[in-house]
């Protein structure tokens, strides 16, 4: 059996590659899924990667992962700073979450150095563009394969 990560991709992410280029960088979300899937091969994992502009739907999905997933990346683009009900979904996951940005938040405007995901995702990566993603998706495969993610995993079923 193969483990399934879920990559959530919050608002605005349909546009990279045309969106900021100086600061997101010329990849698109596209290229970014291509380069997940390659490295999911490698570690024996299936990806299931989304994107939504939608707060709702993005909560939605956390919910489904409880199920499905044995792990999360999100990248809530905005809502990672704004959204209480996002953070509050992260919060009752029983699976471990990794939260991603694909630039260094804390060297931008004050308003995106505060995460709400960070407060109760395992952990967070940001700055390295879609490296972020590789190594979001790396530490999420050591997380769900390793004894963190036996705990978890008894606690779901």
């Amino acid at each position: 059996m193969t483990d399934t990560i879920f990559v959530l991709n919050g608002p605005n992410l349909n546009l990279l590659g045309t969106r900021e280029p100086r600061i997101y960088g010329t990849n698109t979300l596209a290229d970014i899924t291509a380069m997940l899937e390659q490295r999911a091969k490698a570690l024996k994992l299936q990806l299931d990667v989304r994107q939504s502009n939608h707060e709702g739907e993005l909560v939605d999905w956390l919910h489904e992962s409880m199920a499905k997933a044995s792990a999360v990346i999100i990248n809530g683009g905005g809502y990672a700073h704004t959204s209480i009900a996002i953070r509050d979904a992260v919060a009752a996951l029983p699976i471990p979450v990794v939260e991603v940005h694909l630039s260094n938040v804390y060297a931008r405007e004050g308003f995106r150095r505060q995460s709400m995901i960070a407060q109760v995702a395992r952990g967070s990566i940001v700055g390295f563009g879609p490296l972020s993603y590789m190594l979001a998706l790396d530490a999420a495969s050591h997380l769900c394969k390793g004894a963190g993610a036996t705990q978890a995993k008894s606690q779901i079923q």
